[in-house]
């Protein structure tokens, strides 16, 4: 484990691939270490150790090692002067990244791996990841060439939450790395009366303002658009994220339940947000998820 390194998860597939290079630029930009983990669950792990001498087995670690090995000469390729190693670690892929998380910089993970059904956007590795790790978790999506407010900046989403306001300091931080914008959005809370709709954009605007004025003032230097959508939050910020470089969220808002890791409008954007996604937690998930999660 690399303490304050970007770390990136892979499995072989093209989805994190992607990742690894999106990952590389992001250590580039932090001026920090990049480290590439392969979780793989071996037969027969902790069974005995004779099946480590399987020749099958031998044949899989090959394999495994092969993949880091891929990873890595990508990455170099996409930041090559970022410091960049690789490390095949047995066990599940998101629980080999929530330890990992301990100390990162940041968590890396492609939308959806090997083992993912091919009607999810983002498997369950992705999702389990953001939800329980101690460190921000970016889940790189294919990113579009839309015409949404955000594009071309960074779009974050603001509702009052404290892990709302981490999720600004994090779009500002990226922002000024980035040398782009911020595209904050306040997305109503679903249909509202048409008497009302004026109220309720004046209320949207003026938490847009108290949200941001920290940051403001500390990066005078951020261009910063602010928009008071209508509807519910998750489709303004999908909307607003069409062409954007990254969207940026807190793991739960105002409106989730206490019990829950991941609140609906982060979940919606894991699975439909049209850019990569930044989840941002106030602190660590207690718990992890099993062995045998896969992607």
């Amino acid at each position: 484990m690399a303490p304050d390194a970007v770390v990136v998860g892979v499995d072989g597939s093209d989805a994190a691939m992607d990742a690894a290079a999106w990952a590389a630029e992001e250590a580039a930009l932090r001026q920090r270490p990049l480290r590439i983990v392969h979780g793989f669950l071996w037969p027969g792990y902790g069974a005995g150790a004779a099946f480590m001498y399987d020749p099958a087995v031998g044949d899989l670690r090959d394999a495994a090692d092969a993949v880091v090995t891929t990873a890595v000469e990508h990455a170099k390729k996409a930041a090559p002067e970022v410091a960049c190693t690789g490390e095949v670690i047995p066990g599940a892929a998101a629980p080999t990244l929530i330890r990992e998380s301990k100390g990162a910089e940041l968590v890396v993970v492609g939308s959806r791996g090997l083992g993912g059904f091919a009607g999810l956007l983002v498997g369950s590795v992705g999702v389990s990841v953001a939800a329980h790790a101690a460190s921000p978790v970016v889940v790189v999506r294919p990113r579009t060439d839309g015409q949404g407010v955000g594009a071309g900046r960074i779009v974050v989403g603001v509702d009052g939450s404290p892990t709302a306001l981490r999720a600004v300091r994090f779009a500002f931080d990226e922002a000024r790395r980035r040398q782009v914008g911020v595209t904050a959005v306040y997305g109503g809370e679903g249909d509202v009366p048409a008497a009302g709709a004026d109220a309720a954009r004046a209320a949207g605007v003026q938490l847009l303002a108290a949200a941001l004025a920290e940051c403001r003032e500390r990066h005078p230097e951020v261009d910063v658009a602010e928009h008071a959508l209508p509807g519910p939050p998750a489709q303004a910020l999908v909307n607003a994220g069409d062409g954007a470089l990254l969207v940026v969220v807190g793991s739960r808002g105002r409106g989730g339940f206490r019990g829950l890791l991941l609140g609906s409008v982060s979940q919606a954007l894991l699975h439909h947000a049209p850019a990569p996604v930044a989840i941002v937690r106030t602190y660590a998930g207690d718990t992890e998820p099993t062995e045998d999660e896969s992607v």
